[in-house]
Parts: C-alpha cells; sequence; structure tokens
C-alpha cells in the first residue's frame, strides 16, 4: 500500500493529510490560537471533589476546569518501613505528629518524587502492546495523593495474564491530531472512594489525555507518558513492553531484552511499532532524551505553584514526522521551507535512511490543491456521502451520537430487490469506516441498513464491516446488527471531529438544521399584533419582515392582515427587510 503524508503550512495554521493509495483517509489541523493540549503536563489545583461522580476538577490554567475520573488516580508502590527498636513514648509522639504534617501534602510530595515509584493496576486488554515483567520487590501501596495505603488488583480474569505472568496493559498508541500514548485507566472501578484519595486544594501533576470537547473540559490523568520516536516512557510505571504490531517473534524477543538493558529501574517503557530494527543506540538516545524531558517537569513542577504548565507537547508538523512518517511511507512532501530544513534536521538525527522520502513542494500550484485535498475536506463538510452504485449515505450528528443511514438512491439494481439492497449495504459498510477516520467521528454511532431477509448477506455485510475497520488506529467496538437492521458502533473520541474543528453551529438555527417557516413566523408576528391591537394611542402598525416572509403575508396571508386591520381599526403597513433573517420581525406603532 503506497502512503504519503501531504503538509500544508501557513502563518495561521498547519494541516497534515495522510494519503494511502491516493485517497485522503486521515486530516490534521493545528491552528495557532486554538492549538491542542493533549500530552501536555500541568501542576494543577484540586478546585472541586464530587464524590456522587467519582471524580474531581483540576484547576491547570484554562477556561475550563480539567476532569478527572477516580480511576485515573495513580497509585504508587512504597516500601514498607524497616522495624525500629522501641522508643520514648515522647518521642514517638514528636514522630507522629511530623509524620501527620508531612501527610497532608503527599499528594504534591509523591506527584513530584524524582525517584519514580513502582506501581501495579489493572490495566483493560489490548491488541497492541504486550507487558513485559514487573519488579518482584516487596512493597506497600501508596495513594499518589493521600497518606492512606489501597491494594490494587492484579491483572486477571477478563484482563487475563500474558505469556509468563506478564501482566497486560492497555496502550493507545495513537496517531491523532495530538498523538500521545498513555496507560488506559484499569477497566474496573477503583475500590477507593475519590473523596478518601484526594482533597480540595491540593496540588497534583498531571496530563491531558483527552481535549476539551463541545461544552466539556479536558480530560485528565496522574499516569503521565512521554512518547519519544521508538518508546513510550512512563516515568512512575514498572513496566515493560512492545508494540503487537511488531509481528516477528524473534525481533520481539530482541527489542524486549535490549530495552530491560537499557532502562532505569523502576521506570516503564512502551516499544513503540517504528522501533522495528531499531538499534541499541537508537534506544539509548531516545531513553536520554526523554529522561531528560522528565526531570525537566519535576524541577519546573517544585519552583512552579500550581496551575502552571510544565510541559508542552510537539506541533503538529513535528508530531506528525514522530508518529506517522514510518517505513510504510513512501513520501514526505511540505510546502515550507523553513519547515522543511527543519524536518531534514530531525530525520537526519533519528532517520537518516529516511531522508530521501522528504520531498519540498515549490510549484505555485497550492500543495492540497495539487492532491486533491481541498476537495476531499469540502466533501467531508457534506451531510450526505454518494456511493458508487447510485446510493447514499445520509450522516446526522448528535452531541455524543451519529446516525448514519444507508439509502439505495439512485440504484435500482439488475436482478432482484434483496441483491439490491445486499449490495447497497455492502457498498456504505465499506464507505462508513472511512469516512469516521476522514472526519473522526467519535462516541456511539448507529448504522441504519436496508433490511436484509438473508442471514447470508448480513453475515457478510459484517464481515466486510469488520475489515474495514481493521485498519482504524482508534479504538472500535461493533456490536452486531440487532432485529431493527440497525449497527451500533463505538469509536474513541479523543479530539474535535472534523466538522467541529471547521465549523461553527448557526447562529439562527442553534445547530438544529432548521429555520421556522414563513406561515411560523406570520402567525407569530399575528400574536403580536393582537397584544398592541387595542391600544387607543396609536392608528399604524409597521412590519419589518424578510422578503419571503413578506410574500406570504401578502399573498397566502392576505385575508388575515386585511382581518386584523378591521378589527383593531388600523392600518398594517409591511416592508419587506432583506437584512432580517427569516425569524426576526420589527413592529413599530405611531
Amino acid at each position: 500500500m503506497s502512503t504519503e503524508i501531504v503538509i500544508n503550512v501557513a502563518r495561521e495554521e498547519s494541516r497534515v493529510a495522510l494519503i494511502e493509495n491516493k485517497v485522503v483517509t486521515e486530516l490534521y489541523f493545528d491552528r495557532k490560537k486554538e492549538r491542542g493540549i493533549v500530552g501536555n503536563v500541568y501542576k494543577g489545583k484540586i478546585v472541586k471533589v464530587l464524590p456522587g461522580m467519582q471524580a474531581a476538577f483540576i484547576d491547570i490554567g484554562m477556561e475550563k476546569a480539567a476532569f478527572l475520573y477516580v480511576a485515573d488516580i495513580m497509585v504508587v508502590k512504597q516500601d514498607p518501613p524497616k522495624k525500629e527498636k522501641p522508643r520514648k513514648k515522647a518521642k514517638i509522639a514528636d514522630e507522629a505528629s511530623k509524620k501527620k504534617d508531612s501527610d497532608q501534602n503527599v499528594a504534591s510530595q509523591a506527584a513530584l518524587e524524582i525517584s519514580p515509584p513502582k506501581i501495579t493496576e489493572t490495566i483493560e486488554e489490548n491488541t497492541d502492546v504486550e507487558v513485559g515483567e514487573q519488579d518482584a520487590d516487596d512493597h506497600t501501596d501508596v495513594p499518589v495523593v493521600l497518606d492512606q495505603t489501597e491494594k490494587l488488583e492484579n491483572g486477571d480474569g477478563e484482563n487475563g495474564d500474558g505469556e509468563n505472568g506478564e501482566e497486560e496493559l492497555d496502550l493507545e498508541e495513537s496517531t491523532d491530531e495530538d498523538p500521545v500514548s498513555v496507560i488506559r485507566r484499569p477497566k474496573k472501578r477503583s475500590s477507593r472512594a475519590i473523596e478518601s484519595l484526594i482533597k480540595e486544594g491540593q496540588e497534583i501533576i498531571v496530563q491531558v489525555s483527552k481535549e476539551p470537547i463541545g461544552t466539556k473540559g479536558p480530560r485528565v490523568t496522574t499516569y503521565v507518558s512521554l512518547p519519544g520516536r521508538y518508546l513510550v516512557y512512563m516515568p512512575m510505571v514498572n513496566h515493560v513492553g512492545v508494540s503487537r504490531r511488531i509481528g516477528k517473534d524473534g525481533e520481539r524477543q530482541r527489542l524486549k531484552e535490549m530495552i530491560h538493558r537499557l532502562r532505569k529501574k523502576g521506570c516503564g517503557y512502551i516499544v513503540r511499532t517504528v522501533s522495528d530494527g531499531t538499534t541499541e543506540e537508537e534506544f539509548k538516545q531516545d531513553i536520554d532524551f526523554l529522561e531528560v524531558v522528565w526531570q525537566n517537569i519535576l524541577k519546573k513542577g517544585k519552583k512552579k505553584p500550581a496551575p502552571t504548565l510544565l510541559h508542552n507537547d510537539l506541533d503538529l508538523i513535528f508530531r506528525t514526522v514522530r508518529d506517522l512518517f514510518t517505513k510504510d511511507v513512501s513520501k514526505l512532501i511540505i510546502d515550507s521551507k523553513k519547515e522543511y530544513d527543519g524536518i531534514n534536521e530531525f530525520v537526519g538525527t533519528y532517520l537518516p535512511s529516511f531522508l530521501p522520502r522528504v520531498s519540498l513542494w515549490d510549484k505555485n500550484e497550492p500543495i492540497f490543491d495539487a492532491y486533491g485535498v481541498e476537495v476531499e475536506i469540502s466533501k467531508a463538510r457534506n451531510r450526505r456521502v454518494w456511493l458508487k452504485s447510485g446510493g447514499y449515505l445520509v450522516i446526522d450528528h448528535a452531541e455524543a451520537l451519529t446516525v448514519i443511514d444507508v439509502n439505495t438512491g439512485r440504484f435500482v439494481g439488475k436482478k432482484d430487490l434483496e441483491e439490491t439492497i445486499f449490495k447497497t449495504n455492502l457498498e456504505a459498510v465499506k464507505e462508513v469506516p472511512y469516512q469516521m477516520r476522514l472526519r473522526n467521528i467519535g462516541g456511539i454511532i448507529i448504522i441504519d441498513l436496508i433490511d436484509m431477509e438473508k442471514d447470508r448477506h448480513k453475515d457478510k455485510v459484517m464481515k466486510v464491516l469488520h475489515d474495514s475497520i481493521s485498519g482504524d488506529k482508534a479504538r472500535v467496538n461493533v456490536l452486531k446488527i440487532s432485529e431493527l437492521g440497525l449497527v451500533q458502533i463505538s469509536r474513541e473520541r479523543t479530539r474535535e471531529d472534523l466538522l467541529s474543528i471547521l465549523c461553527d453551529p448557526c447562529p439562527y438555527c442553534e445547530g438544529r438544521g432548521l429555520v421556522k417557516s414563513p406561515t411560523t413566523v406570520s402567525h407569530e408576528l399575528f400574536r403580536e399584533i393582537r397584544l398592541i391591537g387595542p391600544s387607543p394611542r396609536d392608528k399604524k402598525i409597521i412590519v419589518g419582515v424578510h422578503p419571503t416572509v413578506a410574500a406570504y403575508l401578502f399573498d397566502e396571508a392576505g385575508e388575515e392582515v386585511d382581518a386584523l386591520e378591521k378589527q383593531y381599526e388600523k392600518k398594517i403597513i409591511i416592508k419587506a427587510d432583506s437584512n432580517l433573517h427569516n425569524e426576526q420581525y420589527d413592529i413599530a406603532t405611531f
């Protein structure tokens, strides 16, 4: 499969298109005034703890407070204290008092501890990562933000253990607009109440895992992870893992042994997919670089008060090079000389064999026009998507739900109705995953297929749907066709969808996509006239309306206007004003 990365850079924004087999499959935008924050690390202050939601709001210095769920609060492991000989009661009481004072600020102290603590946790199962072994040191459990102990469950049951007793972690190796590799929170709910873990007013280090979406603030986690070119560094997680997308057993074992030799004790690393064939020297460079980044975060966290930004992730262009520019990419082409030089320097340092694949676009024609990206962006805003056969999809969005309706349209088929329906549905389930990736549709997605009678047709449609979704890097879950012919899909939502980035809701219809009809506006107008009509002081009523409403009042509603004039013995003057919106009208009396 031929894959190309096309980058358009302008003063106000940068845009990236991923093109697979000459088809635009993914789009990323980075606007300087609206730059994403996923991957950023902040020192925040807990402003509100909500026991009813088992969550907390964290002030990280943004307009909207960040949301922290109880299962995103890390619990650290600390070695048990050494047994000491009994001391005098007064001395013991003095030590207990000091410990109590110290425990009040355990949140910030644990989060800022330079020596990475050891932890164990229950994590969701995922096919992308295999987890290495965990140090077998004895230790007690201490929540990262409180002075109490808690024992977390080991991975078993649904999660299961990996080979050789290795615990399985769920790693998202994302390549979205703001790619950040993080360990997911445990699938099982925490056995501890959030109010026993954190308190209002405490300071804590968090990392943004999800952008603010709609009316919601950013989602944050205390599981800090720093992605490099070859590795994801988890300074407070004692695990080693290898991406399962590296399929060769021999290479996986080589990489695992290499990282075990190089890693810092007590810290965690995930070997990324692009590490296939990586040398030990390249790994060491990545490890050293990420360690410097983490130490800088710790130093800033100790010096600066909350809320403050401790670490800013790379911009879109260099995240693209870091996360998307793999051996499968045949060409990366960019239209900015300055950014081209920066990419060359980065690639020359980390990926010298990739240098011939980097090109500078120096033609007069805009790069996105030449590659057909602008056309695809325009199409992606449309509600209706045409299929090659003549059928079409209708895509409607709600706040957390997207409905995709399948229609035969102009496609009449050749044999019988069942075959026509089957072919339309088959084409639709190939197009839907493409549209989900291109538009970055997340949340709950409902596909309303045309009803099929034959089970073999339903099975074939579902198989094609699963095959088409397999290339999606986001987490996708597909359920069976329901009795009503509906397919339910959940797709991970990490950032705003394409429409939300490119468009604003209509200020007149408030995003409904509908406006009041001339009939409805006229009836509202009549009710207003009836309220002011009885006034004895005024003899004339002047009404300003949109031309379409004025035409309705002169024509179809002419009798109602005449009746109102006779009823209140006043002259009603209607004026068409094209500056007014369809739903607006002005009334004046004299």
